[in-house]
């Protein structure tokens, strides 16, 4: 073999540390905070090593396709596509679900959703419990596996994600116990089955304002789904849409559950209060002492609830 030939040669062999160490180059480069630590992930997920393995077995030459592999996994990443898509998965209240550019990714915030929602039907555990725009199915999932006994409802809009939420369903083994429904918001119940049964509406609804959305960071402004973060021109508008819907499902004393963004609280408050339907609301904080979640109760009606809102979101 010739010297050209040995030098083609070497030049072909790549090992898992000249690979993962171009893959810290490349996201580097394009400013990832943790180059090396998603490198890592990028390359795990490619091979099949975890990163303790790969220090271990750095010298093992790579093949063809697994290089190929890791290439196009650090070039989506480069692009400021979310690692959870590119991996394909996120972990929630210590479970792994499957996600795509078709949800929302979940948020360690929206556990305070479960939480609140596991607290209020500790002693009615059949309780009815519906999630509106499940996304993931994230929420739904979570509060079947803690509720074992209740009956919970998942709504979206999007087909594309209820074919996720349904995949996590399955793959946790709650999707027998969980209903999904493709329409806006609670339109998608009817006016009469489940008219003031519901004991518990959850919801992580959208809350950006619409012209906030181009100033986000891009790997949540560029990739993950508008109809899940847009909420009109205040952030509000679906939160109010549900303080509109949800008492013609709540059954007396029943709630509803909201996620909220930075500042909001204190607003849909007080669009619960000036609706005439629910009592005083409660605001959870998360770790970083932001308001939350907004927790209203529907108290006994002065007024028949609006039945018109059921428009299809534009």
């Amino acid at each position: 073999m010739s010297e050209a030939q040995l030098a083609a040669l070497a030049a072909a062999v790549t090992t898992i540390r000249l690979v993962t160490k171009e893959a810290q180059r490349r996201l580097a480069a394009v400013g990832i905070e943790q180059p090396a630590l998603e490198a890592a992930w990028l390359v795990e997920h490619a091979v099949g090593l975890s990163p303790l393995l790969q220090r271990v077995k750095a010298d093992r030459t790579l093949t063809a396709a697994e290089c190929e592999c890791v290439r196009t996994l650090v070039e989506r990443r480069a692009r400021r596509e979310p690692l959870q898509y590119v991996l394909g998965t996120q972990e929630f209240c210590g479970r792994a679900f499957h996600v795509t550019s078709a949800v929302l990714i979940p948020r360690p915030e929206s556990t305070l959703l479960v939480a609140e929602v596991v607290r209020r039907c500790a002693n009615h555990p059949a309780a009815a419990i519906v999630d509106v725009g499940t996304g993931s199915g994230c929420l739904a999932v979570s509060v079947a596996l803690s509720l074992p006994k209740a009956r919970v409802l998942a709504i979206d809009i999007s087909s594309e994600a209820l074919v996720i939420a349904r995949r996590n369903m399955v793959q946790h083994g709650c999707d027998a116990r969980i209903d999904c429904f493709e329409g806006d918001l609670l339109a998608p119940l009817g006016d009469a089955e489940w008219r003031q049964k519901i004991d518990v509406i959850v919801s992580n609804p959208p809350y950006i304002a619409d012209n906030e959305i181009s100033k986000l960071q891009p790997e949540v402004g560029c990739f993950e789904p508008r109809l899940a973060l847009a909420g009109g021109p205040d952030g509000m508008e679906v939160h109010r849409r549900l303080l509109q819907q949800a008492p013609i499902y709540l059954r007396s004393g029943g709630a509803l559950l909201m996620e909220v963004g930075f500042g909001q609280a204190a607003a849909v408050c007080r669009a619960a209060e000036e609706s005439g339907w629910f009592g005083a609301a409660t605001v959870l904080q998360d770790d970083a002492g932001i308001g939350r979640v907004v927790c209203v109760e529907k108290r006994e009606p002065q007024r028949e609830p609006c039945m018109g809102d059921r428009r299809q979101r534009p």
